[in-house]
């Protein structure tokens, strides 16, 4: 019985979402020439490939609120319409002032996806599958990677950057039929679940709620304000930045290392996050097991930073042994993603959840903007990606000391039925 829920909620999220981070991602592999044709230099390709980030803030609690208050699916349903368009319109950018605007607009309107999709895998999976049903959800991000990177590679070489960014802004229009379909927001309302099933969701989520909510209504300030939520937010920048940092800049320094064809360099993009997909099933399935999640949130971006350091230190003298580190890197970095995001479901009470991932999210994500930043300027200065990749590094392995510091989940409710 239970399958029905994996094989329905986790694919549909999961496509919508994979098309949301092939538009937000793509411009990586395009970047070289977009540059030539756009008079960009390293420093403007880097701050208009992370300038998505700050459009991303705006969104973020309101959407964590809506989605719970409200309707997590009609709200992403909006969202996909205008991220359709704004995907489109940076296709269609004549200067490398409008593609700043442009993809600071696509930031804006992809904002709330992310935390509201949080809010609706709480609504179906309990605890005790959170870290998992995460984690499926989030291998969206390696395979946006796998599957895109070689056709829009290909994209790139026959017909030029302008026609990849058009034809995959489109994308979004043609998912929202079957999103508005397929999706529900709570197993009540869900027409094709069984009864016994959604009795026992229902019974479960609500026990597994109720033991984190207190007498006191408490307040979304106070709540944000907490330490643990501030914590989490260090965290996941520092997560960010190392991760999108290497992942826009990559294909360059490929590029720069050997010449190779579009088509090559997406090949090769796409190997560490093949890499990465099995990291992320691996560490949510031992956290579920376990019921541990702060240690797989440490371990994993120790994985990561140690993998990266590692591949400098092979670059100059073992190009392939170098290449095989890096590719190891998302493993780690990523794999946190599951059982981090599971942290705030079993810690904060569903009440302001929401609104608190939200947060999290929001200036978590600055690191998208801050980690390209950073490695376009030190390539700029140094003539090369070796200092920039090494501090994404430290990045990693200063989050895994921080991630030690976390509050404890809370034991899941005992499934009996």
């Amino acid at each position: 019985m239970q399958e029905q829920r994996w094989r329905r909620v986790i694919p549909v999220a999961f496509v919508m979402y994979t098309i949301a981070f092939v538009d937000r991602t793509n411009i990586s592999l395009a970047l070289p020439m977009m540059s030539r044709d756009l008079h960009m230099n390293p420093a403007q390709a880097g701050s208009a490939a992370g300038v998505f980030f700050w459009g991303y803030l705006l969104l973020q609690i309101p959407a964590g609120y809506l989605a719970e208050h409200w309707s997590a699916k009609r709200f992403i349903g909006i969202l996909l319409i205008l991220w359709g368009a704004t995907a489109t319109a940076c296709g269609l950018v004549h200067t490398w002032r409008e593609f700043w605007y442009a993809r600071l607009l696509l930031g804006v309107t992809e904002g709330g996806v992310w935390p509201a999709v949080l809010v609706l895998l709480a609504h179906w999976f309990p605890r005790s599958e959170r870290a998992r049903a995460n984690a499926y959800w989030m291998l969206c991000l390696p395979a946006a990677v796998v599957i895109s990177s070689p056709l829009s590679g290909w994209i790139l070489g026959r017909w030029g950057w302008r026609v990849m960014l058009i034809a995959e802004g489109a994308l979004p229009f043609v998912w929202l039929v079957l999103w508005m379909i397929m999706i529900d927001d709570y197993p009540r309302q869900a027409r094709w679940i069984p009864s016994d099933e959604r009795r026992y969701l229902e019974t479960t989520l609500a026990a597994e709620s109720s033991a984190l909510n207190t007498a006191e209504r408490p307040s979304i300030l106070r709540t944000l304000s907490q330490p643990q939520v501030l914590l989490l937010v260090c965290i996941y920048f520092l997560e960010n930045s190392g991760n999108y940092g290497y992942l826009f800049w990559l294909p360059s320094a490929l590029h720069n290392a050997r010449y190779l064809s579009n088509f090559m360099v997406g090949v090769l993009f796409a190997i560490p996050y093949l890499i990465t997909a099995l990291g992320m099933v691996l560490n949510s399935r031992h956290s579920d097991r376990t019921r541990e999640r702060r240690l797989h949130v440490a371990g994993g971006l120790a994985w990561g930073g140690l993998f990266l350091l590692l591949s400098i230190l092979l670059s100059a003298t073992f190009p392939l042994l170098s290449f095989i580190a890096i590719a190891m890197v998302g493993a780690g970095s990523y794999g946190v993603l599951g059982p981090f995001w599971a942290i705030p479901t079993e810690t904060l009470p569903a009440s302001v959840c929401g609104s608190a991932m939200g947060l999290i999210n929001a200036l978590g994500n600055l690191g998208g903007f801050f980690g390209p930043l950073m490695v376009g300027y030190l390539d700029k200065r140094t003539g090369n990606f070796t200092y920039a990749f090494a501090l994404l590094g430290v990045g990693f392995l200063a989050g895994a000391a921080l991630s030690l510091l976390g509050q404890r989940s809370s034991r899941p409710v005992a499934e009996a039925r």
